[in-house]
């Protein structure tokens, strides 16, 4: 039987469905070499495990956004934590590489759960208050990733590497469980019909203001992605560093976008989403400007040159709760498709500035190119939060 919400969920539900869709990446990452060597397969291929799983991700989320503003949000969430924990058997189960890697890919169906859960929170609350829900939602976002990783290695040394989808098993049967309580219905403004919705769902892919919101985003999260592909270079060759330490400094921008989410959550409350979004962009392209400049300057360190990335960190942190509120309050009737549709473009354009930097980044460039691609795409988000800044101030002056 379907709830009806009378009051929404509890954060922390919300929180634990995001972090769910993000430590199901890369949790089980250090057992990909014993993942290979069990199935007599190429390492290649085993890593399709991430990269196919990413691209299902992003076209999840383009159904399962429409999907939500057509049938609900329960009734999908619901679905996709069904499916994935069919799914986390299926990779237990596997005697061969291609079952493995088909049922992970439909273990992506957890995507649905973060995109959802950002809808919920915008069906519940008016802009400001969702955008600092957000902030500490995007929190999940930055410390999954940190601690996955070495869960899943604890568990391959213990228990050999099929114990990591044993855990995304119980993990998602635990999901599964406290949604069904404490998850109800918010969404109470559904299309009466798919017609309804394409045709609405057309408003919103003509409209500028939830592009400019998108681009922002995706280009915020471009030169995150640059800095995944680039740092290693850049740590190993310019600074010499160990491994060990090359973890410790690529942390530095995932605690910059903590400290960014955190402030984010702190402060929509009291000062307008454009405002947050414009600052978060400046601090990112301040940051790596006096980063380039120093490096011109010869004046250089491994604590100056990764301060100036996490600056980026900070600033997205800052710039993405802001941005997604307001890609979702655009039409507010398709808030989950709102939702899905920029997941989706974020993904690309991380998947898009990754391949750029892996392409001009050589071991004598890399320090210097690796901060001008991270500011160019600081500075096209910048661009389109100001493009968004222009119209909302064109539509006020009209509206008087």
């Amino acid at each position: 039987m379907t709830s009806t919400a009378l009051h929404p969920p509890r954060l922390t539900t919300l929180i634990l469905l995001s972090a769910l869709s993000v430590i199901s990446l890369n949790m089980f990452l250090p057992s990909l070499p014993n993942i290979a060597r069990e199935f007599e397969a190429d390492y290649g291929l085993v890593t399709l495990a991430i990269s196919g799983y990413a691209a299902a991700t992003a076209a999840i989320q383009l159904i399962a956004g429409p999907l939500s503003d057509r049938f609900g949000r329960r009734p999908v969430i619901l679905l996709s934590l069904v499916l994935y924990i069919a799914a986390s058997v299926g990779c237990l189960m596997a005697t061969d590489i291609t079952t493995f890697l088909v049922c992970r890919l439909f273990q992506a169906a957890v995507i649905s759960a973060h995109t959802i859960s950002l809808a919920v929170i915008r069906d519940t609350n008016e802009p400001k208050t969702a955008a600092s829900l957000m902030g500490y939602v995007a929190m999940a976002w930055a410390i999954a990733p940190m601690v996955g990783p070495t869960f899943g290695g604890f568990l391959d040394d213990a228990l050999g590497w099929r114990a990591s989808f044993a855990a995304f098993f119980v993990f998602g049967l635990i999901m599964l469980l406290l949604c069904w309580i404490d998850l109800r219905e918010t969404n109470h403004n559904r299309a009466t019909s798919f017609i309804v919705q394409f045709r609405a769902y057309g408003r919103l892919i003509s409209s500028p203001r939830f592009w400019g919101y998108a681009l922002c985003m995706s280009f915020s999260i471009g030169a995150f992605y640059a800095f995944l592909g680039g740092a290693p270079l850049v740590a190993t060759h310019l600074f010499e560093m160990s491994p060990a330490m090359l973890g410790v400094t690529m942390g530095t921008t995932t605690a910059g976008f903590m400290f960014g989410s955190f402030l984010s959550g702190v402060l929509a409350k009291r000062t307008s989403l454009m405002s947050l979004i414009l600052a978060g962009r400046l601090i990112a392209c301040f940051g790596l400007m006096v980063g380039i400049g120093l490096l011109l300057a010869d004046i250089m360190n491994a604590p100056i040159y990764f301060a100036a990335c996490a600056c980026m960190g900070a600033g997205n942190g800052l710039t993405l709760p802001g941005g997604n509120a307001g890609a979702m309050s655009v039409l507010p009737e398709l808030t989950g498709s709102a939702a899905g549709l920029s997941g989706a473009l974020v993904l690309s354009g991380g998947a898009v500035m990754s391949a750029i930097t892996g392409a001009v980044l050589t071991p004598s460039n890399a320090p210097i190119t690796l901060l001008v691609l991270m500011l160019m795409s600081s500075v096209l988000a910048l661009v389109a939060a100001l493009y968004v800044r222009w119209l909302e101030s064109v539509s006020t002056v009209q509206s008087v």
